[in-house]
């Protein structure tokens, strides 16, 4: 039998880390004092440690390490579920460093410019809300990046020809959309070169009409979107300091960047709403 301080030298584990192990009926002693309440091991338990250590120093929790010494037979499995996790993570602190060495080299900074013309075929996107007029922001970015891949490959397959980078805006919606479990829906949008043949040819729910020039202010952040990226965006943009005009939050749109998303607002002159009153 060995002491728990011969076994703690000989695995390389503190007693304190072989105490919780204990507590946690992951390591179990061949033998405790009932008196003393000291801890004797064997050497054949010199194996386990070295695979709870192992699969420890994988990430796995003391739970998801216990159930793959209980259960030998899924082991192999649940290292491999575990696996495909951690690589998840890891691409996502990638794309975080990515993010992280953006904003740092060069802070965003708001532009004003103007935007032409164009003819554009959109489609509505239901969104599921996560909580009351909230969205899974991830959830809705991959529900969002899939209706614009679709769109995309939709107006490819009629004759029309993408003539710019799509986006993403929202839509007020109608009372019913209102109050259904998704909300308003999402407006996708792709920008096209496309005869009267081919818009034509556009299926039930994708409509093609006119997106009117407009001077809009937008700033770009790189990376995935996010709300805390989406509510930085809209802050800058909204104090942006513009003269004789303002912002206009019914025309947000979603510029979808390769490397980022560019949020813009639409600019409306006091001038032209005086005209129009």
């Amino acid at each position: 039998m060995l002491t728990i301080s011969d076994f703690s030298e000989m695995c390389y584990l503190s007693p304190q880390t072989l105490r919780y192990y204990h507590s946690e009926g992951l390591l179990v002693p061949a033998d405790v004092d009932p008196q003393t309440g000291y801890r004797s091991y064997t050497f054949d338990q010199v194996e386990q440690a070295m695979l709870i250590t192992a699969l420890r120093g994988t990430g796995m929790s003391v739970k998801l390490v216990r159930r793959a010494l209980d259960e030998p037979g899924e082991a192999p499995a649940l290292l491999r579920e575990h696996a495909a996790e951690v690589a998840a993570q890891r691409q996502l602190q990638d794309e975080a460093i990515s993010d992280a060495r953006e904003l740092l080299g060069a802070r965003p900074e708001v532009r004003l410019r103007h935007v032409p013309e164009a003819t554009v075929v959109s489609r509505l996107v239901a969104v599921e809300l996560a909580g009351r007029d909230r969205y899974d922001w991830t959830a809705a970015e991959t529900t969002l990046g899939a209706a614009v891949t679709d769109l995309v490959a939709t107006v490819e397959s009629c004759g029309a020809v993408v003539s710019g980078t799509p986006w993403r805006g929202w839509t007020r919606g109608t009372q019913e959309q209102r109050q259904g479990p998704d909300g308003p829906p999402w407006l996708v949008s792709v920008p096209v070169e496309a005869d009267a043949k081919a818009l034509a040819a556009l299926p039930d729910g994708v409509e093609a009409h006119t997106f009117e020039a407009r001077e809009e202010v937008s700033i770009f952040l790189p990376g995935k979107s996010s709300m805390a990226k989406f509510a930085t965006a809209m802050s800058r943009l909204t104090t942006h300091p513009l003269d004789g005009a303002y912002v206009d939050f019914s025309r947000m749109r979603q510029v979808l960047h390769d490397d980022g998303v560019e949020t813009a607002l639409a600019v409306r002159r006091l001038e032209d709403d005086d005209l129009a009153g």
